[in-house]
Parts: structure tokens; sequence; C-alpha cells
């Protein structure tokens, strides 16, 4: 099969185009014949070395953890889904080697849901990580409710677009942080407010709306921005952020009700996603949508930290 791999950690142009083994479903396993797969930042730390220390790794690797495509093969026991059934999966394995920027990939049954029937491949590819890191950050790690008040940093980007999108569909109260050209797109999704971190510090601007504070702030761009943030929580408000751990462990020991969330595979979830989606209470804005062997180039887009949307790597018609 074509696969865009790497042979060692590096830069954009370690991406190298392979013909590698088509891989065989085990027990309980599916292989899905991709059609498009979803371009993370996560991707772009893999491919650099940057969580090998934490994630064990082989390769030669292919990176990417979205997918959406067919039913190619069944393994042995499997009976959630037949041949041809469409599919998406949030990828992720314990051993970091065979990803989705490829024409197959094998995931357990478990992992996989059916691809919403209102969504192209493309736009499907789009959604498996960075919808499933949205809702276990909202739901699981900060125990959003309806009519709380939640600040959603970088709004406009791949998890926070889903945030914004999920967190208003659960009745609270979204405040948005992007730059002004993002402030029409994060209000409509959702968002009932948008505040521009560019003009100064979001925490005057967020003090001012909320003097005493904001249950929930959801991070997606970590650092000075992760650390700030306690400053605008209520006296009960819950931090999640998705990029600093160490950073969440000295702000719970500092009193702080501080989460980190690593997404993991929830197959459930991903339908329950996709009831959202074809109920049209949930959506994705593709950024672009490149073929496989331009990686590099979605990578060189992705590294910006500014991209609208999701970058999709389209692999078969």
């Amino acid at each position: 099969m074509k696969a865009i791999a790497i042979e060692q950690f590096g830069g954009r142009d370690f991406l190298k185009v392979m013909e590698l083994p088509v891989p065989p479903p085990g027990e309980k396993e599916i292989r899905i014949k991709i059609k498009a797969a979803g371009v993370n930042y996560v991707d772009v730390k893999i491919r650099k070395g940057l969580l090998k220390e934490r994630l064990p790794c082989e390769f030669p690797l292919i990176p990417g953890w979205d997918a959406a495509g067919v039913v190619d093969e069944t393994g042995p026991g499997a009976t959630r889904f037949k041949k041809d059934d469409a599919v998406y999966a949030y990828c992720r394995k314990p051993v970091i080697k065979d990803g989705c920027y490829a024409e197959y990939v094998v995931v357990s049954e478990e992992v996989a849901a059916m691809k919403p029937s209102n969504m192209s491949f493309d736009e499907a590819g789009a959604v498996p990580l960075a919808g499933l890191t949205a809702y276990q950050s909202l739901f699981e790690a900060a125990q959003l409710k309806g009519g709380e008040t939640i600040l959603i940093h970088a709004a406009a980007g791949g998890v926070g677009s889903f945030a914004v999108q999920l967190a208003h569909d659960a009745g609270a109260h979204v405040i948005g942080s992007s730059g002004a050209a993002n402030h029409e797109y994060i209000k409509s999704l959702g968002a009932h407010a948008a505040i521009d971190y560019t003009i100064r510090d979001f925490r005057q601007t967020v003090q001012a709306m909320y003097p005493d504070g904001v249950d929930v702030v959801f991070d997606c761009v970590g650092g000075d921005t992760l650390t700030r943030s306690v400053d605008v929580l209520a006296k009960k408000g819950r931090l999640v952020s998705i990029l600093d751990a160490t950073v969440i462990k000295q702000l719970q020991e500092n009193g702080v009700r501080a989460h980190y969330v690593f997404v993991s595979p929830n197959g459930s979830q991903l339908d329950h996603l996709r009831q959202k989606i074809e109920e049209g209470s949930l959506s994705t804005h593709l950024a672009a949508v490149l073929p496989l062997t331009e990686a590099a180039r979605a990578h060189e887009m992705i590294e910006t930290r500014h991209t609208v949307g999701k970058i999709v790597l389209s692999v078969g018609a």
C-alpha cells in the first residue's frame, strides 16, 4: 500500500512516500480502506520525536490518528461492522507505527463508529481526534453543565471549534478567544461572546465581563495562556488543558481544580458525535483538503498554529 512514513525523527522533509505491506486484521479488528486522514498538531510532535519518551515508536512510522473510510476486511470475532460499511475512527495504538497517512489501517472494532451519513469522507476524517478531545475535556474532565460559563482558548482551531459547538449544545454560555478575524466564525458555531487576545490580556476582558469568574476554562494554547487562566476562574471553577501535564500537576498541587486530557479512543463516544452531526448540532470546517502526497505541506500549514478548522489528507476516491 502507499503510505507517508518517516524512518527517523526530524523535519517535514523526512515525510516520504513509501510502499508498505497491507496490514491484516487480527482478533476483533477491522481493516479500513482509508478515504481521508485528518491532520493534527500531535502528528507534528510525533514526527519531531517530541513524544518518544512518552509513547513507544517504531520505524518506519506512519503518522496520523484520524481516519474515515470503508471496512475492507474484518478479523476473527469482529461482528460490529461488515465489509463496505462507511466508518470513522480515532486510531491511536499503544505503539506508534501504523497510522492513517496510508491507504489502509487496522484498528479494534471497538474504537470505530459508523460515519455520519450527512458528511463526506473528507469531513468525517476531520472529526475523531479533535471531536473526542473536545467531548472528553468538556464532559468527562470539566463536568460542564447547562447554564455554566466556559472560556475556550483557540476557539477557531480544530479542537476549539468542536468545543464551542458542544458547549453551546449543552446549554453553556460560551466565550471564545481568538484573533478578531475569526470572531464571526466562532459566533456562528454558538459562542455568545468573542474576545481578541491580541489586543489586550484576555484576563482584563473576561474579568470585566464576569467579575466573579467563569465556571470552566478550556485551554488549547498552553504556556502563559494556561497559567494566566487561573485568574479568571470562579471560586469552584475548573481548568482543563490538552497541552501541558506538568503545569497542570503544579496547579493541582496549589489547590486549583485543574485537569489534563490526552484523548482516548472511544467508539461509543464517536457514535454520540455522529448523532450530533446528523441532528445538525455539530459540524466541521475544513481549512484545506490536500492529497496524501502533500503531507509535508499539511504539516507546514498546521505548524503555524493559526489554521481555522481542520486539515485533511484525501487518500482515495
